[in-house]
């Protein structure tokens, strides 16, 4: 059984290789996950130089997601 710092690393390579795959993909990779971010229910402030973001909705549906896809490898 791995540790809970092994899991956390992995996470977060993971999380790295996930960023830099948006960040640097062609236009179709995008506008397949263009949604994340703007749905209804995510906060967006900006005023003068501070910007704020709580995308609320947008990880409720993420973690819906993983939920299902983990209890159906379970």
């Amino acid at each position: 059984m791995p540790t809970l710092a092994k899991v956390l690393i992995l996470a977060g390579v993971v999380a790295i290789l996930l960023g830099l795959l948006l960040a640097y993909s062609p236009g179709t990779l995008r506008t397949l996950f263009g949604w994340f971010g703007r749905l209804p229910g995510d906060i967006r402030s900006q005023s003068g130089g501070t910007f704020i973001f709580v995308p609320w909705v947008s990880m409720l549906v993420v973690s819906v997601l993983l939920s299902l896809l983990l209890r159906l490898f379970r």
